[in-house]
């Protein structure tokens, strides 16, 4: 699945538009390296989500098309 896509489907990011950005100006990392929008994410994958001065890792447990808000948090496991 495409980074932007899994992050706003994972709500860790709420909307793809704002994830795109992200993965733009180089605030998100897959496995410690800089990540277009369109990288392809897997399960045990661990993402690095840059906001001002906060850093949140985060390591992907599932990948699913469509999930309800309540198990959006199934997909992601917070290591920090």
């Amino acid at each position: 699945m495409r980074l932007d896509k899994f992050l706003k489907v994972s709500r860790i990011i709420k909307r793809r538009t704002v994830a795109k950005d992200f993965a733009d100006h180089e605030r998100v990392l897959v496995n410690g390296r800089v990540a277009k929008p369109s990288a392809e994410v897997q399960k045990g994958d661990i993402l690095t989500v840059k906001s001002g001065d906060r850093e949140l890792r985060y390591e992907i447990l599932d990948i699913k098309d469509h999930v309800k808000a309540n198990e959006s948090k199934n997909l992601y496991r917070l290591l920090n």
